[in-house]
């Protein structure tokens, strides 16, 4: 891909043959996160220095594409022998690399990327780091009949900016007051095959019940896998915790936010079905900024939790300790 004048190409998707192909002569330096630089100990050198940062990691005669994704991914930490020396390089347009690398982070793959050109800066590159607001298209409505809940309708939407689907479930009727919302994101893992690591899957029955015992609310079911960072990444996550992690340091050491999800497609789909003041169903109060911040007026916080189970005890005790969750 290209970012202005800046041309990348992600680690997790080069093969040998195609770095042959745009950087014959292994000159490309290979661009990651702050974060990831931390956790292969570079933190001490000054091009390194600032975890927030993106960091450029000179090439050497051994970072050939293996050895690149090697590093990338913190999965294979515990794995792979010692690689170095890493030489952290200066980095001439800090907005370009940022932009890179969170561009891979939307696109689900990891923060790490081969700099085939950096030539001069460009200021359209910092200007693309600032968005137009998010909007939302709605593509289709049909009714869907969910047990023991009364008449619902599924609205699908898509995002206007990555086309990214989302999916509205309005339950009943909340009859012009504002009605009950959960925002669920989307876990594979948890809401299908009912895995014990989260307590999704719990959470979202729980919400569609008490959304019909209230008569009708809306629950937004959003493509944000992972806490937006995508299923690969999850499971590459899920592996970090079994060699003791928790949930927010696996996100760190892959080199995402401990929690990358944003809710202005959120917003924008309320406001599509004329929500625009609701009573949100959340223990978390980033989803109550999230949705303020986006002009959707939270008249009131409805707590919503779950009991724990051996398997997902100490991922809840995490959320309240470092991400803020409410009990």
């Amino acid at each position: 891909m290209r970012i202005g004048s800046t041309t990348v190409v992600s680690v997790e998707t080069a093969t040998a043959e195609l770095l042959e192909l745009v950087d014959p002569e292994a000159r490309a330096p290979l661009l990651i996160s702050g974060e990831r630089a931390a956790a292969l100990s570079l933190a001490n050198l000054r091009e390194a220095a600032d975890s927030a940062q993106p960091v450029l990691i000179g090439r050497a005669a051994w970072l050939d594409a293996e050895a690149a994704l090697q590093l990338a991914d913190a999965g294979q930490d515990f794995d792979r022998p010692p690689n170095g020396p890493l030489q952290p390089q200066p980095i001439e347009d800090g907005a370009a690399a940022s932009a890179a690398l969170s561009l891979a982070r939307s696109a689900g793959l990891l923060p790490a990327l081969w700099v085939i050109s950096d030539q001069e800066s460009a200021a359209a590159v910092a200007a693309s780091d600032v968005q137009s607001p998010a909007e939302v298209e709605l593509i289709a409505r049909a009714k869907l009949p969910l047990e023991d809940l009364p008449d619902t309708q599924v609205v699908a939407f898509r995002g206007s900016d990555d086309g990214q689907e989302h999916v509205a479930l309005v339950v009943g009727a909340f009859g012009g007051q504002p009605p009950l919302v959960r925002l669920h994101s989307e876990c594979l893992t948890g809401d299908v095959f009912g895995s014990l690591k989260c307590d999704c899957g719990p959470q979202l029955k729980e919400a569609l019940r008490l959304i019909g015992a209230e008569g009708g609310g809306i629950l937004l079911y959003l493509r944000q896998e992972g806490r937006g960072i995508g299923l690969a990444n999850k499971l590459r996550a899920y592996a970090l915790q079994d060699r003791g992690l928790d949930t927010v340091e696996a996100n760190r050491r892959l080199g995402f936010a401990d929690d990358a999800r944003d809710y202005a497609h959120a917003a924008a789909m309320l406001r599509a079905l004329g929500a625009a003041e609701v009573r949100l169903l959340t223990n978390n109060p980033a989803k109550v900024r999230g949705l303020e911040d986006q002009g959707i007026a939270v008249v009131e916080r409805v707590a919503h939790h779950m009991p724990a189970n051996p398997h997902n005890a100490d991922y809840l005790e995490t959320k309240r300790k470092k991400s803020g969750h409410l009990p």
